[in-house]
């Protein structure tokens, strides 16, 4: 009878779940900090690129190299999310000021 390895599948799961975690992440960040917040994702990138190198793990490797380019793809999407914002396909929030 053939072994069945769950870790493939397990760490597709956990990618999915990474991916749909960053997208209200990056909806309520441009919501109360604007664009001004894309450093944050850039840092946490990094940080979680370099715990990938380190870790000898390749499941949790993984797990922090899926997360660590999720931050840094974030960085786009917050710039994107502002021109969501912009054609009203996002709500503005009326507490912070837009500069066009």
């Amino acid at each position: 009878m053939p072994s069945l390895y769950f870790e493939g599948a397990l760490l597709g799961l956990c990618t999915f779940l990474i991916i749909g975690l960053f997208h209200p992440i990056v909806i309520k960040g441009e919501y109360y900090f604007g664009t001004r917040c894309w450093w944050v994702f850039l840092f946490s990138g990094i940080l979680f690129l370099a715990g990938a190198l380190l870790v000898s793990d390749l499941f949790w490797s993984a797990i922090l190299g899926i997360t660590g380019f999720s931050c840094l793809w974030s960085i786009l999407e917050i710039f994107e999310q502002r021109e969501r914002v912009r054609k009203g396909w996002f709500p503005k929030n009326p507490k912070r000021k837009y500069r066009d």
